[in-house]
Formats: structure tokens, C-alpha cells, sequence
């Protein structure tokens, strides 16, 4: 029994020492910076592209279909976008008022998007035979677009990860044994090459955690590998200390992290079965979400969400101080097929006229009502009104602060009253606009 609590004694000191190690991350005044800028910038565009967009059947084809590693890897002979060109995939990111790329450069059927030398299922070995990273990392530098880059944490190939305890990729074929010893020093040699060779980088989106976890709403979600994110992390801000880390893990952000991350959720609301933690207060925090139902190239979704839609989920995010990075799924020959081109393009011109109330404005000041949320910056306060209501006035319960004038964006004032209760704005003679009414509200 002594033995026993002895061994007991040895595992918890370990267990704090590490929890210490971990928890000694000071970030530097580089990463203070651009979480700031982050959080500013609001708006962002996602890009889930490879081999997997063949088939035409989302990313997780794979997966989903059971094919064995062996059998699908054949899919990078066939992988030749030809059409690919990274000037206007970035120029229609900024032209929808999007600040930064999140670019997918390694997904969980592990292709490399770029030249490894670390593994031979890269693009330079596709008859493409050119650098996809490289060519997207010299455009958004050129054109002034923050670039961050998607690494998968799991493989559903690689022998040394290990999948013997993993919850996906179980019909690969895999008879080796994981060696995470192996597979993390291959991680560390792919976001070596990744954050070395294409010049400043705004940060790292790691996802597959959850592979060794419980699923979503457990109770305990405890990994069951000790992915050792401190020599991870650690390098990462050696390497790159502007660069911010974020990991799709679905819960309270990890010691080293710069940012949260939700999955087709905003903070609150769990619609995906994904999103049962709580958004940090202290860190930025960041929404991702389809514009169909599928992350990859899919031929058979139509289901298309409206402009509408999605610039209310924009606002919305804004209001609750997240970004929102929308995803596009390219077809395999590189071009972007118009459902999301055309989409992205009508975003931008609202983000052109209405954009001042999105980018540096801040949310969480103000909770979400059920008529919209409020944006605030400095002293102006913005009143998205996203669902108008018909019977009278809009009523903002609790609003702290002196109003002093009520304007209609690019219109006329209103009249207004408040008293303790909070204040009312009255919306007698104004056309709700089909989209999102704005109210400005100027403060003492």
C-alpha cells in the first residue's frame, strides 16, 4: 500500500510539474499585437482543398467511404490544378472585405500542400509538381493579407501516429504500431519547413485533437496521448513569436494558445453538437463555417446559405467580439465554382458600405438581444437591427453610458429615449433595410 502511494506521490508531482511547464508561456509583445489585430480584422476566409476534392465528396471521403491508405493516396497522380491561381483567390478574399487566409496545408489524409522533404505524399510529387503554400504565401504578402495555415494533428496514414487509440481512420489498412515519438518529430519538421520558408506567417490552426478524445459533451474529455503541445507551442513561438496558435479541440483553450476557435457555432448556441465550452474572455475568439454543408468540394450540396445569411452571422460574431471565417471548398482544377464566388462577391459590397461598424469595433459590451447586437467603437455604438420590430420601438434594456444622438446610417436621426430602464429608439418613418437596419448611437 505505501508502494502504491509512493507511485501515486511521483505521478501527481509529475502531473504539476508539467501543468507548471505548461503555464510558463508569456506571450510576446509581437503575439500581443497581432491578437489585436485579429481581433480587429473580424472577417476571414477558409480554404479546404486537396486530393480529397476529387471524388467530389467532401474532405472526409476517405474516411467515410472506408477506403483503404494504399487505394486513396492514388488520388495525388491525379491531383493537377491547372486552373489554380493564387492572385485571385486572394484578390476575392480582399475584395469581400476579408483580412487574413487560414489555408489548409496538411489535412487528416495527410498530403503535404507544400515542397516536404519530411514525406513523399506532398503536391511536388502530383503532376502539378508546384508549391501551393509558397504561391499562396508570396500573393498574401503582396497583396497585404494576413496568411495562417491549417496542420492536421492526426493521419489517417502514417503508421507512427497512433491510431490504435484514434476514433477515425480505422479502415486504412494500418498493421504497424503508433510511435508518437516518430510522428511528433515529424510534426515538428513540417511546422519547421512551414514557418522557415514562406516568410511571417499570422499563425497556426491545428485540428484532429478530438481523435483522441471522448466525443463533444463528455464528461471527461481527457486525450488519450500526451500530444506534448508545450514542445509543440513552444517551437511555434520560437520560430515565429507573432504567430498565434489555435487548436480545434472544443474546449477551454490550452496553455500556449492565442486563440479559441468554434466550430459552425457562435458562443452560446450549440446547434452542431460541437461547441460546449464557454468562449474566453481572455483571449480572441474565432468562428468557422460552410457556406453549403460541406468543408470540401461537394457535388451533390446545394444547400446553399444566402447572403443574408451569412452577413448576418457576421454581425452576429461581431457583436459577440468573434470573427467569422467563412470556408470555400475549391473544385480539383483550382477555380472557386460561382455559388461562392458570386456570394463572397455581394458580401463585399455590403462590407464596402457597412464594413466601419464590423472591423475594429468591439462586442461583448452590449449582449445580444433578439433583435440584433450592437458593435461598439470608441464612443459610437452600432445598433444592428437584424429582425426589426413591427409593433413600436426598439428597446435597449440596461445601456450604460448617455446617449446624446440616434442616426439611421447614412440617414437621418431618430428619436430616442432613455431613461433607467434602458432606451427606447424609435423607428417611425424608417425603411428597415432588407439586410441589416444600422443605428448609430453617439455616447457621452
Amino acid at each position: 500500500m505505501k508502494r502504491i502511494k509512493s507511485i501515486a506521490l511521483v505521478f501527481l508531482l509529475a502531473a504539476i510539474a508539467i501543468s507548471s511547464q505548461a503555464q510558463t508561456y508569456t506571450p510576446a509583445p509581437e503575439n500581443i499585437k497581432a491578437r489585436q489585430q485579429f481581433r480587429d480584422d473580424k472577417f476571414g476566409l477558409f480554404i479546404h482543398w486537396g486530393p480529397f476534392s476529387i471524388p467530389g465528396a467532401g474532405e472526409w471521403v476517405m474516411n467515410e467511404r472506408g477506403i483503404p491508405y494504399n487505394n486513396y493516396k492514388r488520388l495525388m497522380d491525379f491531383f493537377n490544378p491547372i486552373e489554380f491561381n493564387a492572385e485571385q483567390w486572394v484578390s476575392m478574399a480582399k475584395n469581400a472585405g476579408m483580412k487574413y487566409i487560414t489555408l489548409i496545408t496538411r489535412h487528416h489524409d495527410g498530403f503535404s500542400m507544400w515542397d516536404t522533404k519530411y514525406s513523399d505524399y506532398n503536391i511536388m510529387h502530383s503532376p502539378y509538381k508546384k508549391d501551393i503554400v509558397k504561391m499562396m504565401a508570396d500573393e498574401c504578402h503582396k497583396q497585404g493579407i494576413q496568411l495562417f495555415l491549417y496542420y492536421s494533428l492526426l493521419d489517417w496514414g502514417r503508421d507512427d501516429y497512433p491510431h490504435e487509440t484514434g476514433k477515425t481512420g480505422q479502415h486504412a489498412g494500418r498493421t504497424g504500431h503508433g510511435d508518437y515519438a516518430s510522428y511528433l518529430q515529424f510534426m515538428k519538421n513540417q511546422l519547421t519547413e512551414l514557418l522557415t520558408n514562406y516568410g511571417t506567417i499570422g499563425g497556426i490552426w491545428f485540428d484532429g485533437h478530438w481523435d483522441q478524445t471522448q466525443p463533444e459533451g463528455a464528461a471527461d474529455r481527457t486525450s488519450r496521448i500526451n500530444w506534448k503541445y508545450d514542445e509543440i507551442y513552444g517551437l511555434i513561438h520560437k520560430l515565429q513569436p507573432q504567430a498565434m496558435i489555435g487548436n480545434n479541440h472544443h474546449m477551454t483553450p490550452f496553455a500556449g494558445e492565442d486563440f479559441q476557435m468554434f466550430e459552425k457555432d457562435l458562443p452560446g448556441e450549440n446547434k452542431s453538437g460541437l461547441s460546449f465550452q464557454e468562449a474566453s474572455l481572455q483571449l480572441p475568439v474565432e468562428t468557422c463555417e460552410t457556406m453549403n454543408n460541406s468543408w470540401g468540394f461537394n457535388l451533390n450540396d446545394n444547400n446553399y446559405k444566402t447572403v443574408k445569411q451569412l452577413i448576418h452571422y457576421l454581425v452576429k460574431g461581431a457583436g459577440r467580439d468573434v470573427n467569422f471565417l467563412l470556408n470555400v471548398g475549391p473544385m480539383p482544377n483550382g477555380k472557386i465554382q460561382p455559388e461562392f464566388t458570386d456570394t463572397l462577391k455581394a458580401i463585399g459590397q455590403w462590407m464596402q458600405a457597412n464594413g466601419e461598424t464590423i472591423y475594429g469595433t468591439r462586442g461583448n459590451i452590449y449582449p445580444p438581444q433578439d433583435w440584433g447586437v450592437v458593435t461598439v467603437k470608441n464612443k459610437t455604438y452600432f445598433v444592428h437591427i437584424l429582425q426589426p420590430n413591427s409593433d413600436g420601438p426598439i428597446f435597449m434594456p440596461g445601456i450604460k453610458g448617455k446617449i446624446i444622438s440616434a442616426t439611421v446610417r447614412g440617414g437621418k436621426k431618430i428619436k430616442f429615449k432613455q431613461q433607467a430602464e434602458g432606451a427606447f429608439l424609435y423607428l417611425d418613418g424608417v425603411q428597415p433595410d432588407a439586410i441589416d437596419t444600422i443605428i448609430e448611437l453617439q455616447l457621452q
